[in-house]
């Protein structure tokens, strides 16, 4: 049966993707309860073997007043120094400000510790406490907690999938190419975000993006993965992949577009209030972006386009948020990929047949 810990030492016995910290008899009945059970139901709570990456550290006015719950601050901030462990706090009736500046009722109760405990963990647990409450979380501020629950879980999942990608065997490498890529993407947040990914060819630019969208798709209300845009664009023209983005994205067929300004209008006012995940891949011409992209507030709160080309120049020029440039595989990399390489060679399409029909042969 799944537990929930409520101190340090639970997180050395089990592995989880998220460790919940409270203060138990505070929230346990109430809001931390319902929190716990929205993770649960979401299936993003605790179901890995793996340690765990991302902490939520809940705040609220009786916390500072435990020693042992500054005692669990300062064992969840080591790994995040030490190893990029992510800690996400919740402000829950309390200012996170006054916890940075640890004035009046912080101050007071830091008064009283000092009465009972050496200075050198006094010193400990303020230096946790300041740099954990200088981090972006999330802070109830008399909003609805159904709400503020909701949103919670809304980005612990999408952080949860930006930790753990689905990635095949075959694709060499890669995994060590995305960790950056998925800090950028940031699909938990509620702006539009243009993401360019820029290289040589042959560098696995669309690799890259195909994975992204695989894996990121189910968190945004529609998608649409436009691939090899500068050859579809010189053969068949800009309106026709302005229909594909339609189509994909609209699950609707039959758009009736004569040119690209009119294309882009109906995707302005079609998509502007979806949530999109779109690709645009293989660019090499500014009124790629200028018909496919457009201007953010083409797409909803929370859309992310990911943008693939040659031409860094290009991606600067329009402004985009943030360009990823893929670096060369390291030398192991580079080994394995080659010896993946040989071996696929070694196998002639004939053999593949033959492999396949036996397989469905013989089960």
């Amino acid at each position: 049966m799944l537990s929930l810990p409520s101190s340090s030492s639970s997180i050395s016995r089990q592995k989880y993707d998220v460790f919940l910290s409270f203060r138990g008899e505070d929230t346990r009945t109430n809001f931390t309860d319902h929190l716990y059970d929205a993770l649960q139901r979401s299936g993003k709570m605790i179901r890995s073997w793996r340690p765990a990456k991302r902490s939520l550290m809940n705040y609220f006015k009786p916390f500072i007043n435990h020693g042992w719950c500054l005692d669990e601050l300062v064992e969840i901030v080591k790994p995040k120094n030490e190893k990029g462990h992510k800690v996400f706090p919740i402000f829950y009736d309390v200012d996170p400000s006054d916890l940075r500046k640890q004035k009046e009722k912080v101050g007071e109760a830091f008064a009283k510790h000092q009465e009972r405990y050496k200075e050198d963990k006094i010193l400990k647990w303020r230096n946790a406490l300041t740099q954990v409450a200088s981090i972006k979380g999330w802070h109830l501020n008399n909003r609805l907690e159904s709400e503020f629950i909701g949103d919670i879980v809304k980005k612990v999942s999408a952080k949860l999938c930006q930790t753990y990608p689905f990635i095949r065997d075959n694709l060499v490498g890669i995994s060590s190419r995305l960790e950056e890529l998925y800090s950028k993407i940031e699909i938990g947040e509620d702006d539009v975000r243009i993401i360019g990914i820029c290289g040589m060819s042959g560098i696995g630019k669309t690799t890259l993006a195909r994975v992204v969208y695989s894996q990121m798709s189910s968190h945004f209300e529609s998608k649409s993965f436009l691939a090899d845009v500068r050859e579809v664009s010189n053969s068949l023209g800009l309106v026709s992949l302005q229909k594909q983005l339609l189509t994909q994205t609209l699950f609707e067929e039959g758009f009736n577009i004569y040119d690209v300004d009119e294309g882009n209008a109906i995707i302005s006012r079609r998509l502007s209030r979806k949530k999109v995940l779109v690709v645009i891949d293989d660019v090499d011409n500014k009124k790629h972006l200028e018909h496919l992209v457009g201007r953010r507030n083409w797409f909803g709160l929370g859309s992310r386009i990911i943008v693939t080309t040659r031409d860094e120049h290009l991606l600067l020029s329009y402004r985009v948020d943030y360009v990823y440039k893929p670096t060369t595989l390291n030398s192991n990399d580079a080994l394995r990929l080659l010896i993946a390489r040989l071996c696929q060679k070694m196998f002639s399409l004939s053999f593949l047949n033959m492999l396949y029909v036996t397989l469905m042969v013989f089960p």
